[in-house]
């Protein structure tokens, strides 16, 4: 797709947002601290549906996140092919996001099917800044409810950090890595009784 089409379909998309817009939820996310240039309000079923009917972009999902509008974003996450999405653009994409609400989704969206998916949650969970851990956990969560085991280190290493993580003055990590612990447990006997462990209570 050339650089004409590409702005012309952006162009296209922007103004499809307009008849989707939902006022109360775009004020309730800018009080919640969803800082972007503009938010729509438009929910995600409407913009999944909208994802559906373009089909999956490589070209359009980097152009689209470029733009400083929650719902090009959200849709950036829906139309990116995981096969064709890079580390380093990865790593792009998650240091510029800023919002609980985002994190989860690029996650559920994307990141979680990502070959190199357990590469970036491990390393991410052990960052300092919430949407970093919340996707790491967000991401963990799936790939154990998928059967991924980690290996010896992987579960330390995981251990140790989830543990710290249930502690979190965010609530939505603390939700996020017990849901991982839960899955975790899930993997089989030994899990279960190294997560009992790590959460130091009784939550299964």
């Amino acid at each position: 797709m050339e650089n004409s089409e590409i702005h012309e379909k952006i162009k296209e998309i922007k103004q499809s947002f307009r008849p989707l817009m939902n006022g109360t939820a775009s004020r309730s996310m800018r009080e919640k601290g969803a800082d972007y240039k503009l938010n729509w309000g438009v929910s995600l079923p409407d913009l999944q549906a909208m994802a559906a009917e373009i089909g999956k972009d490589y070209e359009l999902a980097i152009a689209l996140w470029k733009e400083d509008v929650r719902e090009c974003k959200i849709l950036a996450t829906m139309l990116m092919p995981p096969e064709k999405m890079l580390p380093d653009v990865a790593e792009i994409w998650m240091e510029q996001t800023r919002s609980q609400e985002m994190a989860e989704i690029v996650a559920f969206q994307l990141f979680q099917h990502l070959d190199f998916a357990s590469l970036l949650a491990f390393r991410w969970m052990a960052s300092d800044k919430m949407p970093y851990q919340l996707c790491a956990y967000q991401i963990l969560a799936r790939l154990f409810a998928r059967g991924l085991e980690p290996d010896e280190r992987g579960i330390n290493e995981y251990l140790d950090q989830v543990a710290v993580a249930l502690g979190d003055e965010h609530a939505a990590v603390r939700r996020a890595a017990y849901n991982s612990l839960v899955r975790f447990s899930n993997l089989g006997e030994e899990y279960e009784k190294m997560a009992r462990k790590a959460a130091c209570l009784d939550f299964l």
